[in-house]
């Protein structure tokens, strides 16, 4: 099933469009089922972070939980996989709508991070930017009780934490400014993704002469408009995703075996 791919990667240089499904062998969990939907609770809003208190309590006590899982986890087969590629000269980009960093720690250079990095907190007061963390060690120092409570991991290094304890939760304030008003360096929903992120991605579309979908259902409209530009523009898509996608109608090909089996695979093909 990889041969098409592997042909295209032969002689022609594919975009590749990356969703969280290439990390959870990394063991970062995803966010959806095989068909599409949603797991867990609603996600956090931007607009709900940004004007409540409560919201931002909330958001990072369960990041304060959860973020570890993001910080310890290292590149799998898939991600390294696509770095070879890209060395190779295989690849017009990565784009990838995950926040974990991976790509880049495997060794693709340039990559487009269409959602923002998680490694990166920034103030929305003073436009300060920070180590993720340097934050967690305020969090932790800050919020011993925290520490050693059990907890549910969530993507993106969310986690559930049960309401009980964040009453008393201590917000990190900023080290420049000491505004309360921290956010980690990435797109919530009811958020823009940023003009700059979107014009790179669709400029490694344009640029490719067509597009590898890996780990991810598309429901996100910014990883779709991809998906519908290179569409527009006479480029096969294929994929290699568990379940349903958003572009289903407009893949080539989909093949439905995990991303950290397939890509090396595809990788010993045309390297």
């Amino acid at each position: 099933m990889l041969a098409p791919v592997a042909e295209w990667l032969t002689d022609a240089r594919v975009a590749v469009l990356s969703g969280a499904g290439i990390s959870t062998a990394s063991g970062i969990p995803d966010y959806r089922d095989s068909n599409g939907v949603r797991r867990g609770r609603a996600p956090m809003m931007f607009q709900e972070f940004v004007s409540a208190i409560s919201a931002r309590k909330r958001y990072w006590a369960r990041s304060m939980r959860g973020w570890p899982t993001v910080a310890a986890a290292n590149p799998n087969a898939a991600h390294r996989s696509l770095a070879d590629l890209q060395a190779h000269g295989k690849l017009a980009g990565v784009i990838t709508q995950n926040v974990d960093g991976l790509h880049s720690a495997a060794g693709s250079p340039d990559v487009v991070d269409l959602h923002g990095n998680l490694h990166r907190v920034r103030c929305l007061d003073c436009a300060g930017t920070f180590s993720r963390a340097d934050i967690q060690t305020r969090l932790e120092a800050q919020n011993p009780d925290l520490r050693d409570i059990e907890v549910v991991l969530a993507p993106d290094g969310d986690a559930q934490v049960a309401a009980e304890f964040l009453e008393g939760f201590v917000l990190p304030l900023c080290p420049r400014c000491s505004g309360e008003r921290l956010k980690p360096d990435v797109v919530f929903f009811g958020e823009n993704v940023a003009a700059n992120d979107a014009t790179a991605a669709m400029a490694r579309v344009q640029a490719a002469d067509a597009l590898l979908v890996v780990g991810s259902s598309l429901m996100a409209f910014s990883a779709f408009r991809l998906c519908q530009a290179a569409h527009r523009a006479g480029k096969p898509i294929f994929a290699i995703n568990h379940g349903k996608t958003r572009a289903d109608e407009l893949i080539a090909l989909k093949i439905d075996i995990p991303c950290e089996r397939a890509l090396p695979l595809l990788c010993n093909l045309v390297t």
